[in-house]
């Protein structure tokens, strides 16, 4: 049997997280990514602390699965060797500025031409067009350019910075939505295609909430601290022994439910607190009683009489506990693997589990140009050209070190 993936070989120009990660999550399912570095550096993510044995363990994070050629592009036969790789693969993923790859002779309209089958995905801060395409976006650029900024933290407060990369890891979910769906519509229709993706579009297509009320309102959206948009209560609460938990009573029989737990029963007699949108227009009054009760009580103790209750709710946890406790233990979250410098390491699996050929870390993340004369050889080029590349520096090859992959 085989990953559903597996066949597919696509190119990843790709730098630091988006491109990368989206490459990460099709490499998972199988398919064999050729990932394209420049021989100086590599991609940016290289260079990332925390290090082990001098390895990023950042990008080994965010490029399993991967092979590496370390290729110079501004090289005058590297235009050539792209076009080849492109009329052999099925995809191409690049997070440049754009116009970067049509100034290097390798844009769209010329590998589409090697391969009219070729889906290609271009990712990009602000999108391939507009006034502000060649704006310089990295993920906080990101967050603050796409409104995400403007709904965390405390109204009248400087906003807070989400705990996790949103622009970065959510353009990637997109890019790699794009790649599958141009992969179906080649293998159905027998033509490719060429997506656009923005960072900043992506996060603004996942503020689905915030959108549809402002289309709605005509209000443009606040941040609300720990309070959601459309419900009440459904926040964090603090308790006696001082953590947090989140509670979520987001219908009417959810909130009966809160009540009883808490021995609140005066609210269900009030006439502001009966039905779901009352709830939240009078939140004011509704939350400061909620908060009083939820502080008389332990997190382990209260959380265990809302689950039992049937009620949504969770300890606000760290990710020693999410990963290690007993519901991650269970489901294996946590995976090991083996790099040829940095040695055996843990990470965290891919999220997703088939009933058969689960994805699985087949290979490490790769070495700066571990793969580039297993390539250039696929490619069919002679051992000379490919050692006058070598010698010139417009081809990597690391020498062998370290332990091998598992």
């Amino acid at each position: 049997m085989s990953k559903p993936l597996a066949g597919i070989r696509i190119l990843e120009f790709g730098n630091f997280i988006a491109g990368p990660f989206c490459g990460m999550l099709l490499a998972d399912m199988g398919a064999d990514v050729i990932k394209v570095e420049a021989p100086k550096g590599g991609d940016m993510a290289r260079a990332t602390p925390p290090f082990v044995q001098g390895e990023s363990a950042s990008f080994i994070a965010l490029n399993r699965n991967k092979r590496s050629i370390a290729l110079d592009l501004k090289a005058p036969q590297a235009p050539e060797i792209v076009r080849r790789m492109a009329a052999q693969c099925d995809a191409v993923i690049e997070n440049f500025r754009p116009g970067v790859m049509d100034g290097l002779g390798i844009g769209p309209d010329v590998l589409r031409a090697a391969n009219p089958k070729l889906v290609y995905t271009a990712v990009s801060g602000f999108g391939q067009t507009g006034p502000l395409s060649q704006r310089a976006a990295v993920n906080l650029i990101i967050e603050a350019a796409s409104g995400t900024l403007s709904v965390t933290g405390e109204e009248g407060e400087m906003p807070v910075r989400p705990g996790i990369q949103t622009g970065d890891m959510l353009g990637a979910l997109f890019a790699t939505y794009a790649v599958l769906s141009g992969l179906l519509g080649a293998g159905r229709f027998g033509e490719g295609r060429y997506a656009d993706v923005s960072l900043i579009e992506a996060s603004l297509a996942a503020s689905a909430f915030e959108t549809a009320d402002y289309f709605a309102s005509g209000e443009i959206p606040r941040p609300l601290g720990n309070k959601h948009r459309l419900t009440a209560p459904y926040q964090l609460f603090q308790t006696r022994d001082d953590r947090f938990i989140a509670v979520g009573s987001p219908n009417d029989q959810l909130f009966v439910r809160l009540c009883q737990v808490l021995g609140l029963p005066q609210l269900l007699e009030d006439e502001r607190y009966r039905r779901y949108a009352d709830r939240k227009r009078h939140e004011a009054t509704l939350v400061p009683v909620v908060e009083a009760a939820i502080r008389e009580r332990d997190s382990e103790e209260l959380e265990a009489s809302l689950v039992r209750s049937g009620l949504p709710c969770s300890i606000v946890r760290n990710y020693e506990e999410a990963l290690r406790g007993e519901q991650g233990r269970q489901r294996r979250i946590v995976t090991e693997a083996i790099h040829p410098v940095a040695g055996p390491y843990q990470t965290v699996r891919n999220p997703i589990l088939f009933d058969r050929e689960s994805p699985s870390i087949e290979r490490s993340a790769p070495l700066l140009g571990e793969h580039s004369v297993e390539v250039m050889q696929e490619l069919g080029l002679e051992g000379a050209l490919i050692e006058k590349l070598r010698e010139s520096g417009a081809l990597l090859q690391p020498e062998k070190r370290g332990m091998q992959h598992a």
